[in-house]
């Protein structure tokens, strides 16, 4: 959102600012100084955290955003390395291009040419460590699939898979020992010392205030070393104290901390000041679903825009439901939306980890949703909270597991094609207990604007029978509900009428589908600044050393994936990941080379440069021995 930031925001005196794109984007934003907050250390000082991180192929190359890059240089340096990545890289592109037949049919033949062997010939001298692992009969077998995919008019899914394993393989095993042998390993422990390094609020600028949360305001801020644009929702410690919320916030950060899902907002760094608790999280500009379902569209989304939202929020809670959390919450102002129009499942406060996926119970999260809260630490919520429908379950007090998810869903799909909640009017004055009753008791009605499909999907969520509800039905393995509502035919039939269109999973899921509608630029979609209420001053509550337990298990500084994917996306991986210079590796990643009291590199232990400088033989084997 472009906009002039106020001068004065609640969370601390600002400058005016310039018109700011909030987002960030490369160089917009960055301190001048910013390569000085990102100066690597000498790779020695970093071989202790061999010890302390997880040094698997699995996690460096698959989860690790800056260690995939730095392998795949790595294997660029080696040609049947090079082979081998770039066919997994061929087949991760396949899968995800299953609604594209003519993208397919090209990748399968570019797959068969990678998997070719000239002349018959059961490997060539350069491909001697390719056929290492693939036999002559597997190197047929897989380039005839190759062959017939790239002349299917629908090629299949998962037909690479056996290849892709093998392959998998041979990267693990061989070429990834040798990866961890070399400076392009070194470098990767250098990003990781950068990444593990203090959070403080010197770390961030602080702009206007956005909104406001349970605890404390919501404000925009910039990390100074990549200009990136993030919102900061502040914890007063008082407030958290008073209301004996120190439980929820760290359940909050932890899971947090625990999903990386594009369909969920993530955490990207968690400090303290001296007055709050702060997390820094994934900046949405594009309002939320509350808003524009009425201020912007009252009446309700066109079944389009419907089936994309309710995609991937089931994406969303997918994601969620495999780490075994409920996320309880689910309403119109919790779902946003980000610059380019997808969304992201946002306050996670009243989420909860199920163990060994045994039900629960408990009347928390927001009354109409879910119920109210029968403990003190959630009263807080239940003043803004309450007009919306429980699940039946939780309104009879009974066990309840993922289903309460997909009744919210239910309840959500049905708001948006209405416009109203299906078990209460938009305004209309009622109590608690009555909404609680029609829950119970009334089924929901359905208007013209319900399609035949979005009428069953509704109603297979919103059963008052947890066990006959849509994505429940699976008892062996309840958190995969989800594969039940991607198969419904709302996601997987196009409608002529409505103009909605099945839903490719896999695009989705790789972020490749464009949403219906991309929020504009230059509009504001929240309140004006003026309008967000003050918090008021807490009094009666003392702050002591006792707190500070909690404290630091709260504030952990930077979460690795967000971090590492802030690094690339600003450019700042790019311009500072130098390795060599003239056919040299930089000083910080020589083995002859020592640093100055302000870290810069200062001389090379050679024994040309010994000599010219008169050093003594001792004190050189004693520097040696030092930095060795």
């Amino acid at each position: 959102i472009r906009q002039t930031f106020c001068s004065r925001c609640h969370m601390g005196e600002v400058e005016k600012a310039e018109i700011v794109q909030l987002g960030g984007g490369q160089k917009k934003g960055k301190s001048k100084k910013w390569k000085n907050y990102l100066q690597f250390p000498h790779y020695t000082e970093c071989l202790y955290l061999r010890s302390e991180i997880d040094v698997s192929y699995g996690y460096v190359v698959e989860k690790q955003p800056i260690g995939k890059l730095l392998f795949e240089q790595f294997c660029s340096t080696d040609a049947q390395y090079a082979k081998a990545w770039t066919f997994l890289c061929k087949v991760e592109e396949y899968e995800t291009s299953d609604d594209d037949g003519d993208v397919r049919r090209t990748l399968a033949k570019s797959i068969a040419s990678l998997l070719s062997v000239e002349n018959d010939a059961p490997c060539s001298s350069s491909d001697s460590l390719w056929c290492s692992f693939l036999s002559e009969n597997s190197i047929q077998k897989f380039t005839s699939t190759a062959n017939d995919a790239s002349q299917e008019s629908e090629p299949c899914s998962g037909i690479f898979f056996e290849a892709y394993k093998s392959v998998r393989s041979f990267l693990a095993d061989c070429s990834f020992q040798k990866f961890l042998e070399t400076h392009y390993f070194h470098r990767y422990l250098q990003w990781k010392w950068l990444e593990k390094r203090p959070v403080d609020k010197h770390t961030f600028r602080l702009y206007r205030v956005l909104g406001k949360g349970g605890f404390g305001e919501v404000c925009a801020c910039q990390v100074r070393a990549s200009g990136k644009m993030y919102a900061l929702k502040k914890l007063e410690k008082k407030r958290v104290k008073k209301r004996h919320a120190e439980t929820l916030s760290l359940n909050e950060k932890q899971i947090l901390q625990k999903i990386n899902s594009p369909f969920v907002v993530g955490l990207a760094y968690a400090y303290e000041t001296k007055d709050a608790l702060c997390l820094v999280l994934t900046l949405m500009n594009g309002g939320d679903l509350k808003f524009h379902l009425y201020n912007l569209i009252p009446g309700g989304f066109e079944e389009k825009r419907v089936q994309f939202y309710a995609a991937e929020i089931t994406l969303g809670l997918q994601h969620l439901h495999k780490e075994h959390i409920i996320y309880r919450d689910l309403k119109p102002e919790n779902i946003l939306l980000d610059d380019y129009g997808h969304i992201r499942i946002s306050d996670l406060g009243l989420a909860v980890e199920l163990r060994d996926n045994e039900p629960i119970k408990g009347r928390v999260g927001t009354v109409g949703y879910m119920g109210e809260s029968i403990l003190k630490l959630f009263y807080c919520w239940l003043k803004y909270h309450w007009k919306v429908q429980p699940s039946p379950e939780v309104i009879k007090n009974e066990r309840y597991s993922y289903g309460v998810d997909w009744w919210g869903l239910g309840c959500l799909i049905y708001e948006m094609i209405e416009g109203k909640a299906p078990f209460r009017q938009r305004k209309e004055k009622v109590k608690r207990e009555e909404v609680e009753r029609r829950v119970r008791e009334d089924q929901e009605k359905y208007s013209d604007k319900f399609s035949e499909s979005t009428r069953t999907l509704c109603r297979g969520l919103l059963h008052k029978e947890p066990g006959f509800r849509l994505g429940c039905r699976r008892v062996d393995k309840p958190e995969e509900g989800a594969e039940e509502l991607k198969s419904h035919p709302f996601f997987v039939q196009g409608d002529v009428n409505t103009g909605r269109e099945p839903i490719p999973w896999k695009k989705m899921e790789a972020g490749k589908l464009a949403p219906p509608f991309c929020p504009d630029p230059r509009a504001v979609y929240a309140k004006d600044v003026l309008d967000i209420e003050q918090f008021s001053t807490i009094k009666g509550v003392r702050l002591d050393a006792t707190d500070n337990q909690f404290y630091g298990k709260f504030s952990t500084g930077s979460v690795s994936i967000p971090w590492q994917n802030e690094m690339i996306e600003t450019e700042c991986f790019q311009e500072l990941n130098v390795m060599e210079v003239n056919g040299e590796l930089v000083l910080d990643l020589r083995n002859d080379s020592i640093r100055g009291e302000n870290g810069e590199n200062l001389i090379l232990l050679s024994s040309q440069c010994l000599s010219l400088m008169n050093v003594p033989s001792s004190i050189c084997l004693l520097a040696r021995n030092r930095f060795s």
